[in-house]
């Protein structure tokens, strides 16, 4: 039976750690209900994709693919591309979710990069329910992305919207998450061991380098896996 103070508890534990969340979200969400309309997208496809799909930067690469030839393998491999990051996020998140039960099927759908920024790094009080935290984390910040498509799919029609430079945000996004691990980890050798192998696939595939980036640092992480959180644990010691 579920304790409604338990959960009340988790939700205010919860809700301050999305409030940044939440102005972000919110304009990147206008950002795509604006662009899913003028695209020919009604608020409903909007809304539809921003609860189903849940993955920010591939929702606004699905609209080329809508628009385009159907090409489902192509499509696979672009979204496995756009979203290859995630396999590192669920590794990282195996520990954490275990013993949440059934909430953890909707925790490894709505995963996103900030829902795993703040579930990986959060101090939860030991009175607060580490499950429900870390669900009404993630059913927040889905909650704003949907909100805020949903409010630009219905303005779209009546706000000129410049998109120039958008894609831009997403990448300042991520690099500001990646300077927020760094400095709360006591050691780095798996974001320099990430930095190095996307720098030496890059020469060598130039654009196409993501992939390989992607394989090359899983299997690298897999098999250093121990070897990496033994030294994560004497460095702690330390």
């Amino acid at each position: 039976m579920i304790n409604k103070k338990e959960l009340q508890l988790a939700f205010r534990t919860a809700f301050p750690s999305t409030v940044p969340i939440l102005t972000g979200f919110l304009f990147l969400g206008i950002a795509y209900g604006i662009y899913m309309n003028v695209s020919g997208f009604g608020v409903g496809y909007s809304f539809l994709m921003s609860l189903l799909i849940f993955a920010g930067s591939m929702e606004f690469v699905a609209v080329q693919l809508l628009l385009g030839a159907f090409h489902p393998l192509g499509a696979l491999f672009l979204t496995l591309m756009v979203n290859a990051r995630h396999l590192f996020y669920g590794i990282s998140m195996l520990e954490k979710y275990r013993g949440t039960g059934r909430k953890k099927f909707y925790l490894i759908f709505g995963m996103c990069d900030e829902s795993f920024s703040i579930n990986y790094t959060a101090a939860i009080p030991q009175e607060v329910n580490k499950g429900w935290y870390m669900f009404f984390v993630t059913a927040l910040n889905h909650g704003y992305w949907v909100v805020g498509a949903c409010l630009g799919g219905l303005f779209g029609s009546l706000v000129q919207f410049q998109l120039e430079g958008l894609e831009f945000v997403m990448t300042a996004l991520f690099v500001v998450i990646f300077i927020e691990q760094w400095s709360k980890e006591k050691t780095h050798h798996s974001a320099l061991l990430g930095l190095g192998l996307s720098l030496l696939c890059l020469i060598l595939f130039q654009s196409s380098f993501v992939l390989p980036a992607m394989i090359g640092i899983l299997l690298i992480l897999t098999l250093m896996r121990k070897q990496l959180e033994k030294k994560t644990g004497e460095s702690i010691c330390q």
